[in-house]
């Protein structure tokens, strides 16, 4: 078989089929072109989701009509003023982009430079059918209809129209996200959906991109190491999402979704949040240009770094620090919704017959209650009758309320102020210097438990206690080989076993701090954990979510019923804890309802 050249029309397919997957590629190109023409204003257009029209218009610096015909030509560019192709600044060199989309749709480029006339070019499917003279300001405006309109085999893999949006206005999200300095404006089908002004410090562009609270639930990253910074924001643990939607990565204002990044952040997060819940992130990472290398994926949505695991150590240990030192906050949206949920409704008196059951003194006659005009049959019911409100005294839990007269501890020594009592055997309710303050005990406890089995695998090797007789364990081979392998690390944390013939283990001793707990079912899931979690982390990573397994077992489980020493102990270890404003999933350990709050709560305010 000969070898033959392809035409170009074939061509420039092939090329759209790297670069032009679906519309939201295409509007990536267009907008990465208008940032790089230096624009200061970017106005976006998309109809159906993309797929009927797309148009990207912005006030850079134009071209003229003899590069608008380079423009539409392969490899053609202004981007890459020599052959160092490792310096590119820019978001965009390739120089496929155009002739790319002008291959599979309809493409009109119309542009104007400072203080020349406008020019028009219009490109049916990698024909030019028209050109000429265009009226319109400084810039370039340009618009792609019927997207694969004549590549059936490509436009029947579109999804939806607002699937295709949803992608649009996230590639643009991300583009906004990365220059704050330039507005935007986006519509879709004729309604317009983000406004921008430029301009704006990165922080406030971030919370103007994402949601309003991430400001009040949300930590300010600023690293460097060398030459290599990274800023932008992370939320708490306990601020979360189900899905990885609100991470957005950026690598030399590049927008990224790069697996080493991803990677470094869910290590960050390891034993902070749930496997299935994700954090809301935006972090700018500034790398010098020789360090990184941006053109391993087509559309650069990738890139690889010469010191990978330089980048990763910043971000797991930077990351890691700043949520040490915010630790104690927790997301505080309980008492919000409290209040959009109150409703205040009036109460009507209650009947004369029924005034007995509300009676607020104990042991209080109800004859007393009643003036001489009363009914007399109601008095006569209730005449000489007692109404006792005291429970039996052995009803009484263990943790009921101290005395009311007991002093409220200095706001800033003990933010969570001091034990009141315990409802439903779950929660500790207690009372601050500004505030009411519920604490979750399970949660709470569940995370002491493990920032100390922490602290033993850095060294400080946790307390075991021997098993009067040690349990034997039987797992299959693979487990016990896993096991035998992680025990010196595992006797860190407390469990002390040994290898007992080729499918069972035999447990020594277990954590002190977990008390009685069942030891076959705590290998087991140590076994399963190990087997479980992502082969390329190394043993002491694995360990360190191990060790949240652990903790689940030995907490303070709801439903026991806990003394006030116990509850104010636990309270004055939170307040000194890392991460004990949120439990090893991610969920608040504790909320608190200002005065205020209450106050609203009952009409006061």
């Amino acid at each position: 078989m000969s070898i033959r050249r392809l035409p170009e029309t074939l061509v420039n397919r092939i090329a759209a089929g790297e670069v032009v997957e679906r519309p939201a590629a295409a509007l990536k190109e267009l907008v990465e072109n208008a940032i790089d023409a230096g624009a200061t204003r970017i106005s976006v257009r998309i109809a159906e989701g993309g797929i009927s029209r797309l148009e990207v218009e912005d006030d850079g610096c134009g071209m003229t009509p003899a590069d608008m015909a380079l423009a539409l030509e392969r490899h053609a560019t202004s981007k890459l003023p020599d052959d160092a192709i490792e310096d590119v600044t820019t978001l965009g060199f390739r120089g496929e982009a155009l002739p790319s989309i002008a291959s599979v749709a309809r493409l009109t480029l119309e542009s104007r430079v400072a203080g020349g006339d406008g020019w028009r070019r219009v490109v049916d499917n990698g024909v030019v059918v028209a050109e000429g003279p265009a009226a319109l300001a400084n810039g370039t405006r340009v618009v792609v209809e019927d997207l694969f309109a004549r590549v059936p085999a490509r436009r029947k893999f579109l999804r939806s129209a607002r699937s295709e949006y949803a992608a649009c206005l996230d590639v643009v999200k991300r583009l906004v996200m990365a220059r704050p300095d330039v507005g935007f404006i986006v519509e879709h089908d004729g309604r317009r959906v983000l406004d921008v002004q430029g301009g704006q410090d990165q922080l406030s562009r971030v919370a103007a991109l994402t949601q309003r609270d991430l400001a009040a639930n949300s930590i300010g990253i600023d690293l460097n190491r060398g030459d290599v910074h990274i800023g932008g924001v992370v939320s708490l643990p306990t601020y979360n999402r189900g899905i990885a939607d609100h991470q957005y990565l950026f690598v030399n204002g590049r927008p990224v979704k790069d697996r080493l990044l991803v990677g470094a952040l869910r290590g960050a997060y390891a034993d902070l949040l749930a496997r299935d819940r994700h954090p809301v992130v935006a972090l700018f990472l500034d790398v010098p240009g020789g360090e990184v290398d941006v053109n391993v994926h087509p559309a650069k949505t990738e890139v690889r770094f010469r010191d990978p695991q330089l980048i990763r150590g910043m971000i797991v240990g930077g990351l890691r620090r700043a949520l040490d030192e915010h630790g104690f906050r927790s997301v505080q949206r309980p008492a919000e919704a409290a209040l959009a949920a109150w409703q205040q409704e009036p109460v009507a008196p209650p009947a004369p017959t029924l005034f007995a059951a509300h009676l607020p003194y104990p042991h209080a006659p109800a004859t007393h209650l009643f003036g001489a005009d009363s009914d007399s049959a109601t008095q006569a019911l209730l005449r000489d009758r007692v109404i006792d409100f005291a429970p039996p005294r052995d009803a009484l839990p263990m943790g009921r309320a101290e005395a009311a007269t007991a002093p409220v501890p200095q706001g800033d020594a003990h933010p969570l102020g001091i034990a009141r009592g315990q409802i439903a055997r779950t929660y500790i309710v207690a009372e601050a210097e500004d505030g009411l303050v519920i604490v979750d005990q399970h949660a709470a406890h569940e995370r002491l438990v493990l920032e100390q089995l922490r602290r033993g695998m850095s060294g400080q090797a946790v307390p075991s206690q021997g098993l009067l007789l040690p349990e034997v364990v039987e797992l299959d081979e693979p487990a016990c080989d896993r096991l035998e392998a992680a025990a010196v690390q595992l006797a860190a944390l407390g469990v002390e076993l040994e290898r007992f013939g080729p499918v069972a283990v035999m447990v020594r001793a277990t954590p002190a701090m977990l008390g009685a707990i069942d030891c076959r079912k705590l290998v087991t899931d140590i076994a399963d954990d190990l087997a479980g979690y992502d082969a390329a982390l190394g043993l002491n990573e694995k360990l360190e979510l191990v060790a949240a397994t652990m903790a689940c077992h030995g907490s303070v489980r709801a439903g026991r019923t806990l003394s006030v020493a116990e509850m104010n102990a636990l309270l004055r270890t939170m307040e000194v804890t890392p991460h004990s404003g949120q439990c090893n999933h991610g969920r608040p350990t504790w909320v608190k309802l200002s005065m205020d709050d209450v106050e609203r709560l009952f009409g006061r305010k």
